[in-house]
């Protein structure tokens, strides 16, 4: 899926969560870039065959065995996607953690309205 359609997707889960705010706008978009080159990634580790393993030959000439770059590079990105998720009150604990107070604008009481203007 591209970037707008991650974005979309995104929004409407905050939004069905309770946990959309328009300044978290940057945040979903960073989020759904993660996840285009996470799809990305998993469409090229299926080209290639999907391979767990792979074998490579590192400078000295010896060839090992080791986990598959592609493989390694689609689980960082969704290692990153989850901490956005979690920002975002889309996980469990993530909602959970999110407190309505620190949503919402401070009210300015009369008083504080009164001795700001002597400043």
């Amino acid at each position: 899926m591209d970037r707008l359609g991650w974005i979309n997707i995104i929004r409407i889960n905050c939004e069905q969560a309770g946990t959309y705010r328009p300044w978290f706008d940057n945040v979903i978009s960073t989020l759904a870039s993660i996840l285009e080159r996470r799809d990305d990634a998993e469409d090229l580790f299926a080209l290639n065959g999907s391979q767990v393993l792979v074998e490579h030959t590192n400078k000295a000439g010896a060839t090992n065995t080791v986990q598959n770059p592609i493989l390694r590079l689609i689980n960082d990105l969704n290692r990153d996607a989850l901490a956005y998720w979690r920002d975002l009150g889309l996980t469990p604990a993530g909602l959970k953690r999110i407190d309505e107070k620190a949503m919402k604008q401070k009210k300015i009481s009369a008083m504080e309205k009164a001795l700001s203007g002597f400043g």
